[in-house]
């Protein structure tokens, strides 16, 4: 883990929960860029929080700097424990739960698990959980993926006219690896996402056949690191190389800026694991987003 918390977690000390003031916001962002690595989603949702409606939670003892942080952001809670294993029960959880739409809980999972058992305890019932493998990159990737893919495969940044086939793949890549368990599709808000991506300049198309077949975009920006998501490519054109081409020029572009790159990937998604492997990624450690 890059970087560690204040204190020894080993060591015994009273530690206590409370709201962030403006004077904290130095030493939560030292935390933060500290263990960057592993928590680039927590950083991201730090640096872009609304103050008034985003509250964040800081553990503190009796000396100096928070030990672990709670980021609430929108409807998603993010835990920033550090390895700590004497993390007190956050009891403000069940006033919090009752005031806003909290839908998902999302962390490294030993983490995660902390927070399930306290928020078990207010009566939210879990409605499904999905894990993933933490992976990393900070070398550019193998070159010979560079050259994988059709010939005459295209990528290239998106144009406003692709707009409707760039949201079919977005649809499509939610329903397939996003949407939890007994939760209802919202075609609307997947085109809004589409629509952001775009007007972000933060994506890269395939194009092949005539039409756009794949996509791949940054989903999250910390300190010194991007998170990417998104990965999709049409069934019809899978087993190409178009992932894998498609996914290296665009994580080299990004690392030659002088940035880390981080993702997470489904646990049960074999091929997408092997893909991102063979880049040069690691496995830093098991990733959760419980849904409530």
């Amino acid at each position: 883990m890059t970087g560690e918390c204040r204190g020894n977690p080993d060591r015994l000390e009273v530690l206590k929960w409370r709201k962030i003031r403006k004077g904290d916001i130095p030493s939560v962002k030292t935390l933060l860029f500290a263990m960057e690595e592993n928590y680039v989603s927590a950083c991201a949702r730090f640096i872009n929080r609304n103050s008034f409606k985003d509250p964040v939670w800081a553990l503190y003892g009796k000396r100096g700097g928070p030990a672990g942080l709670l980021i609430s952001s929108r409807s998603t809670l993010i835990p920033v424990f550090c390895a700590r294993k004497d993390i007190p029960a956050p009891r403000f959880l069940g006033g919090l739960f009752f005031k806003k739409k909290i839908h998902s809980l999302q962390g490294l999972k030993e983490e995660v698990l902390i927070l399930e058992n306290t928020i078990e305890k207010t009566g939210k019932k879990i409605s499904d959980v999905i894990d993933y493998d933490l992976m990393s990159l900070d070398n550019q990737p193998s070159l010979r993926r560079y050259s994988s893919g059709p010939s005459d495969l295209i990528l290239r940044a998106p144009q406003l006219t692709d707009i409707d086939e760039i949201a079919a793949l977005q649809a499509a890549y939610e329903r397939e690896e996003v949407i939890p368990a007994g939760s209802v599709f919202s075609p609307a808000s997947s085109r809004i996402n589409a629509i952001n991506i775009i007007s972000g300049k933060q994506i890269l198309v395939a194009w092949f056949n005539g039409k756009i077949v794949g996509k791949i975009n940054i989903n999250a920006v910390s300190f010194t690191r991007y998170q990417i998501g998104g990965v999709y490519v049409h069934p019809d054109y899978r087993g190409l190389g178009i992932a894998s081409r498609m996914t290296a020029e665009f994580t080299g572009s990004l690392i030659s800026q002088g940035r880390g790159v981080t993702l997470f990937v489904k646990k049960s998604n074999i091929a997408a694991k092997r893909l991102y492997v063979g880049l040069g990624f690691t496995v830093k450690g098991d990733y959760r987003i419980t849904y409530y």
